[in-house]
């Protein structure tokens, strides 16, 4: 389905103030989002990961459960967002030896508005909890990217990422 996309963005009023998207005349449709983050760390940080050996306990586990609470309460957390009774959230995290953790958080919901934004939020909280866990051990972590990977539902039904491959560079002579 193509649509012209119009310049007026939703969450301003005609004054600029911002305001909260009425979305009372939409049809209430399934509507899904699946976002990833990353949290890079050192390969150290990594395996005592996979060994359990951190002082704060089982850092995935906990970080998938921060996942999925902070799904619950983005309309809490986001000031424009609206509350949605959410179906499903789930967040699935895994290690990418040597030095890496990938986190994958889909929300699912029967609404008249998206769930993109309970969907970065499960997976950026999840990341910030695992920066949370292991920060004694590896305060040199870095968190992203943070990305919406795909949506459904809704007006403008689906859209996915497209990986769009770099220009070659050129070679010094």
């Amino acid at each position: 389905m193509s649509r012209k996309k119009s310049q007026h963005l939703s969450h301003i009023d005609a004054r600029g103030k911002a305001q909260m998207v009425d979305v009372s005349a939409k049809k209430v449709t399934r509507r899904r989002a699946v976002a990833t983050a990353e949290v890079r760390m050192r390969a150290t940080t990594l395996a005592r990961i996979a060994s359990g050996k951190l002082p704060k306990g089982d850092v995935f586990s906990v970080a998938r459960l921060a996942g999925i609470a902070a799904a619950k309460q983005t309309g809490l957390l986001i000031p424009l967002c609206h509350q949605l009774p959410l179906d499903h959230v789930d967040v699935q995290i895994e290690a990418c030896p040597p030095d890496r953790v990938r986190i994958r958080a889909e929300a699912v919901v029967r609404a008249r508005t998206g769930v993109e934004m309970e969907a970065l939020t499960a997976a950026a909280v999840a990341a910030l909890t695992i920066y949370d866990m292991c920060k004694a051990v590896d305060r040199g972590m870095v968190i992203g990217p943070v990305c919406l990977e795909e949506k459904s539902g809704g007006r403008s039904g689906r859209w996915q990422r497209t990986l769009v491959s770099s220009p070659p560079r050129k070679r010094k002579t």
